[in-house]
């Protein structure tokens, strides 16, 4: 059985973990720069900005992580072992009827992510042809509306 948890600070090291796995897993457009980069960014600059919750199993393995703000999803991660488990979809219903968010974006280099996002009835209305932080990496500007 899975519950949804808010986060809290102490979750803070097992989240980037958790998305450190999750990343590279599915984004290999990353260098390891990039990636030792932005791990420290969302870590600590972040996840402390943005309200978090945590998937985890009945015995408190985390299985997921999600954040949201301003109708906006910030962040979805799910390790890699529960990838396909439905940890992504409960978390994302989570966020969409729970907290009210309905707008994502999404690298366009990471097409599990962008399919994962159209399959739960998301449409792209826009493309970036930089990241938030200024890097080429294109994003998909997803809407539910």
């Amino acid at each position: 059985m899975m519950k949804i948890l808010p986060a809290t600070e102490q979750d803070f090291d097992r989240l980037i973990t958790l998305w450190e796995d999750s990343v590279r897993a599915t984004h290999d457009f990353l260098s390891e720069a990039h990636i030792v980069t932005l791990r420290q960014q969302i870590r600590d600059v972040y996840m402390p900005q943005l309200p978090l919750f945590l998937a985890a199993d009945d015995e408190g393995s985390l299985l997921g992580f999600i954040g949201c703000h301003d109708k906006r999803i910030e962040m979805l991660f799910v390790s890699p072992q529960s990838r396909g488990s439905g940890v992504g979809k409960a978390l994302l219903s989570f966020a969409i009827n729970e907290l009210g968010c309905y707008l994502v974006d999404v690298n366009e280099q990471n097409p599990q992510a962008r399919d994962f996002y159209l399959h739960m009835g998301f449409n792209q209305v826009g493309r970036s042809e930089y990241d938030g932080e200024g890097n080429p990496f294109p994003l998909l500007h997803l809407s539910l509306h």
